[in-house]
């Protein structure tokens, strides 16, 4: 089973080129509508609901969920390449009833190689309206595979231990520095007292219901 941990990632990478570190691209992001009331906003590992309809540059729609297949709404978990990067960074911190569109470049798309009816190298829009946001699937049994010491409590190794092998199953290249981000950031998110580790308590609190 996928564990929501793994939708923790969160952080941009930075690449070298010639000595100088640059951001790696990013979408970009247009709010076309924000329900007056917001009860949460999407992050990572939560499970979304959308409706979307995909365009290429030149304004040609190449997909609708309106329309097409079953004209059903998807769900999908925000964080763990269910779905293409540009997606994970662009809707984040969204309101169920929000809409956006996202301009997403190749490199978080489908990049050199295309897929199917997309070309390669193809920047792609998207309008996605969020039906419903749902907490991630977090587990007494997935904190208890990630405690490795079994004192109930993760420390940031035992996080970045954990993250690798997932990567590594997932068929993913370990990267010791984006797990070290990674890491950091979870905690920043989850280690509430500040004590330098994630307890049960706050590892599940939160999220025993979907």
């Amino acid at each position: 089973m996928l564990l929501a941990v793994v939708s923790w990632l969160c952080t941009s990478l930075l690449v070298s080129v010639r000595g100088a570190k640059l951001p790696e691209t990013e979408v970009k992001i247009e709010v076309l509508h924000r329900p007056f009331l917001c009860h949460r906003k999407s992050k990572y590992g939560d499970i979304l609901l959308v409706h979307h309809e995909g365009y290429f540059q030149n304004g040609t729609l190449f997909h609708s969920s309106y329309t097409e297949g079953d004209k059903q709404a998807v769900w999908f978990t925000l964080g763990i390449r269910e779905v293409i990067k540009g997606w994970d960074k662009g809707l984040q911190d969204m309101c169920s009833g929000e809409k956006r569109r996202l301009t997403v470049p190749p490199a978080l798309a489908y990049g050199k190689e295309g897929r199917g009816k997309i070309p390669p190298e193809s920047t792609l829009t998207f309008v996605i309206e969020v039906m419903e946001i749902r907490n991630g699937p977090r587990s007494h049994e997935s904190f208890q595979e990630m405690d490795l010491n079994d004192d109930w409590k993760l420390s940031k190794q035992e996080v970045k231990e954990y993250l690798r092998k997932e990567f590594e199953r997932h068929g993913y290249p370990p990267n010791d520095t984006h797990h070290e981000s990674m890491v950091e950031d979870i905690f920043v998110k989850e280690d509430e007292n500040k004590d330098g580790f994630i307890s049960s308590r706050e590892f599940t609190y939160k999220h025993d219901e979907l």
